[in-house]
């Protein structure tokens, strides 16, 4: 497998070059209850041609029948063991930390309900209940009065386990908060740290990999600190798709561990080849003609090529390589609007 420090090549498609895609939701596949275009018509040519599909997320709101449903629903065919969310990486941590059949205060909504019940145990509202831990996720129908009852918990020195803090989350409507903004308003009532399971921490990458089996798997996903970190904490190679929360720009001064093995504007990168991206004798990078450098700070773009992906391939490589010679993150956007983002 590959550390993505430049981005990489594949001489197949990516859905024959690995077992099975690690494929994470909100921005990926769907946006709020709407499929995201190409998202189904990609997945099923994936399928078709070999590739596992499992569903990785970590929205903890809902249980994965649910999830598998609102997918076959889009018409992604999907079946709970599909579908692999934090609250279940939630759980098993949980699960080690107290005994069998006990009680686990729940800040959050059916998702972590039914993930706890898997391990045996049993979720309460209320500290007047005598939980073991508590344990949180995100969910709409969060508000104060159960926040409040985490901070009671944790302060009476409850183990306290987060199923993720993602600060904010796509929908439909555009970007909102997401469960990190209500961790961290326990964490500012207690002063306490929660542990985390979700991405892009070991214990969601333990979870999916027990329960998917991959061989050769592929994560692709729309967050660098969640998806593409989680890849690179596990070893294994990533896709990033621009119909999420990520942008070009934000690339340029990415670090090590947020840098993706593959770029492509959405799901459809899954069945093509990726071009290599080489090396040039004055320090440049090219991609399929595409040139790029970086000058006095800025990533200036030459050479012409008819995908502008091989650009951002170009570019990214650039901004790179100077990151990693101790340089500032190098400015991209006249280079960008060159290339039409």
């Amino acid at each position: 497998m590959t550390t993505a420090q430049l981005p990489a090549a594949s001489a197949q498609p990516l859905a024959a070059a690995y077992d099975t895609a690690l494929l994470d939701l909100d921005g990926v596949v769907y946006a709020g209850p709407a499929a995201i275009d190409h998202a189904v018509e990609a997945l099923d040519q994936a399928r078709a041609g070999g590739m596992r599909l499992a569903y990785v997320t970590n929205n903890a709101s809902r249980p994965p029948r649910v999830v598998a449903e609102h997918l076959t629903e889009l018409g992604v065919p999907a079946q709970p063991g599909d579908v692999i969310n934090s609250a279940q990486a939630a759980a098993r941590l949980v699960a080690e930390k107290v005994p069998a059949g006990a009680k686990v205060l729940v800040i959050g909504g059916a998702g972590l309900v039914e993930a706890l019940a898997e391990r045996g145990l049993v979720a309460v509202e209320r500290m007047a209940d005598g939980p073991a831990a508590v344990v949180q996720g995100f969910d709409p129908s969060v508000g104060w009065e159960r926040l409040a009852e985490a901070a009671y918990a944790v302060q009476a020195g409850l183990p306290w386990v987060a199923s993720n803090l993602d600060l904010s989350i796509p929908t439909a409507r555009g970007v909102a908060p997401g469960n990190g903004t209500l961790v961290a308003a326990v964490s500012a009532a207690t002063g306490v740290t929660p542990e985390v399971a979700g991405k892009p921490l070991p214990p969601m990458h333990r979870e999916t990999v027990l329960r998917t089996g991959a061989v050769r798997p592929l994560v692709v996903g729309d967050r660098l600190d969640t998806d593409i970190e989680g890849a690179f904490n596990g070893g294994v190679d990533s896709l990033l798709v621009f119909t999420g929360v990520t942008t070009p720009a934000q690339l340029f001064a990415a670090p090590a561990e947020h840098r993706p093995t593959y770029l492509a504007a959405d799901l459809r990168g899954l069945l093509q080849a990726h071009p290599e991206v080489a090396a040039l004798p004055d320090g440049g990078f090219e991609c399929r003609g595409r040139q790029a450098r970086v000058v006095d700070g800025e990533l200036r773009l030459g050479g012409t090529g008819d995908d502008r992906y091989d650009g951002l391939r170009a570019l990214c490589a650039a901004a790179w390589a100077a990151l990693d010679r101790g340089g500032e993150p190098a400015d991209g956007r006249k280079a960008l609007a060159e290339l039409g983002f």
